[in-house]
């Protein structure tokens, strides 16, 4: 079986226990999105969408985010790690937005990119999941199952990044960082992989299998 090959068997398999996958990150529009993704940061989604579902039923484009201020944006997401330099850079992107984009949400990734508090993987969420682009965002998860499964080999998210868009087949491009980053958060973890429940233990190079009995 070859690299692509074997590619196409993990995706069929994962597309076929999750049809349809879907972030776990709640929004409106890609303004709201944008801001999630941005908040989600060495976060959980989890505890992002506690703090984003008060704060969204406020504010949903940059112009109300701005008139909100920067005071009462912090006392919203204040549950969330690092929330005093991400209420800041919320601020500064929705002025930015105003200023340069006449308040939408660009989509293209230099525009994007140049915002602040943007960089590369919260481009790539924004671009596939509010404008359908097949673009792949390599968080922690994808970082991990990517190279368990034998799909790429890198020390960094571009690395990583730039092998799954070559092999990844295209049918599957579209969801294929959401299968992995659901995989990777609920089967196949970091420290216990649950392996007796995973759809693509067969196809995978992992050697240290979790055994039934070590799950306890």
């Amino acid at each position: 079986m070859t690299k692509a090959q074997k590619a196409d068997a993990i995706f069929a398999r994962l597309a076929e226990a999750v049809p349809i996958p879907k972030g776990e990150l709640d929004y409106i529009n890609p303004f709201t999105l944008l801001v999630a993704v941005v908040l989600s940061a060495q976060a959980t989604d989890k505890g992002v969408n506690r703090a984003t579902g008060p704060l969204f039923k406020i504010v949903k484009t940059p112009e109300q985010m701005v008139k909100l201020g920067e005071a009462k944006l912090i006392d919203h997401i204040k549950t969330i790690g690092l929330f005093r330099a991400k209420a800041k850079n919320v601020i500064a992107l929705s002025k930015a937005l105003i200023e340069n984009h006449k308040g939408e949400v660009p989509r293209n990734r230099e525009a994007l990119e140049a915002l602040p508090g943007v960089g590369r993987k919260t481009a790539n969420v924004v671009l596939n999941m509010a404008f359908g682009e097949p673009t792949i965002a390599v968080d922690t998860h994808v970082f991990r199952i990517a190279q368990r499964l034998g799909l790429a080999k890198g020390k960094s998210p571009r690395e990583i990044e730039d092998q799954l868009v070559k092999i990844v087949p295209q049918r599957f491009m579209q969801h294929a960082h959401h299968w992995l980053i659901l995989h990777g958060r609920y089967t196949c973890v970091a420290r216990k992989p649950k392996c007796p429940d995973c759809p693509v233990k067969d196809l995978c190079p992992y050697k240290p299998k979790t055994k039934p009995a070590d799950l306890g």
